[in-house]
């Protein structure tokens, strides 16, 4: 793998990592519903003008625009918003790789190895640890919400399996359509017009916030890893991913002063241990059968 693919990799993580950060940023002054319409409004516009609609179904782009940001990122940000720690959501939202292998077993007849099973036993435990740490506290409900965000990303990964070898950068940019107006919508209905209202007001930062979750996260971000998924084999990019959640509780450290607990460490090594054997358990286990 070349150095410049390696670096852009790298890239991808720093900006995956800090966006959790941009997030928190964003909804201490933007409702999460809001926070959410103004991401996809931004993810589509202007490039909706300047990408082609890639050859899929209207159905699955809208299933897609549907599960992942009125469902996903409408549960990450609300959840952020009642006081998820940045650091721990980078975390607990890599939970999303062992629910889509339940989802794919379940529904594409896929069947994981012995070792990605136990890599998710052992991450669900972390998990238990670190709720354990949050039972009847405050960041248990936001925790909650987190996982289920991490499912609904999940669900997404088997609707984009389901579009095939498309345009994936065109696929991120039209499924944005979606989200926008019930995102609004929802805004209005829970939120109130005193959440569009208080646009009027927001600060640099929470302008930042928006544009780097819309172009920096989501156009750049995802861009460039189509762009290295399309150059290297998948099993070389996606072990990069497992960067995220490092440079997400940095990121988190050194711009929000977050602070972890002594559970929340072992729990997080947990989780982080269980990804890793999950990803890379399997290859290992192949090459010593061949030696």
């Amino acid at each position: 793998m070349p150095l410049r693919d390696i670096a852009l990799a790298l890239g991808v993580v720093l900006i995956w990592g800090v966006n959790f950060v941009a997030i928190k940023w964003g909804v201490d002054e933007i409702s999460p519903f809001l926070l959410t319409a103004l991401r996809y409004l931004g993810c589509a516009l202007p490039a909706i003008f300047f990408i082609r609609k890639p050859q899929v179904g209207w159905g699955l782009l809208v299933a897609y625009g549907m599960t992942v940001g009125v469902l996903q990122f409408g549960f990450l940000f609300t959840a952020i918003g009642l006081g998820m720690p940045a650091g721990l959501a980078s975390l607990v939202m890599q939970m999303q790789v062992f629910l889509t292998m339940v989802l794919a077993m379940l529904l594409l007849g896929e069947r994981p190895t012995a070792l990605q099973l136990g890599g998710a036993a052992i991450a669900l435990v972390g998990l238990g640890t670190i709720a354990a740490e949050h039972i009847g506290g405050a960041v248990l409900v936001p925790l909650l919400l987190t996982l289920v965000a991490a499912g609904f990303w999940a669900i997404s990964n088997i609707l984009t399996k389901q579009a095939g070898k498309v345009d994936m950068l065109g696929f991120v940019v039209w499924g944005s359509l979606v989200p926008p107006l019930p995102m609004l919508a929802l805004s209005l209905l829970f939120e109130g017009p005193q959440s569009v209202a208080a646009l009027l007001s927001i600060s640099p930062q929470a302008i930042f916030s928006v544009l780097f979750i819309a172009y920096g996260s989501t156009l750049i971000g995802y861009g460039a890893w189509a762009v290295l998924l399309g150059r290297h084999r998948a099993s070389v990019i996606a072990p990069f991913s497992l960067l995220v959640p490092v440079v997400g509780f940095a990121a988190a450290f050194v711009f929000l002063g977050e602070q972890v607990s002594l559970l929340e460490v072992a729990g997080s090594l947990l989780i982080f241990a269980g990804l890793v054997l999950n990803v890379f358990g399997p290859r290992l286990l192949a090459r010593l059968r061949v030696a």
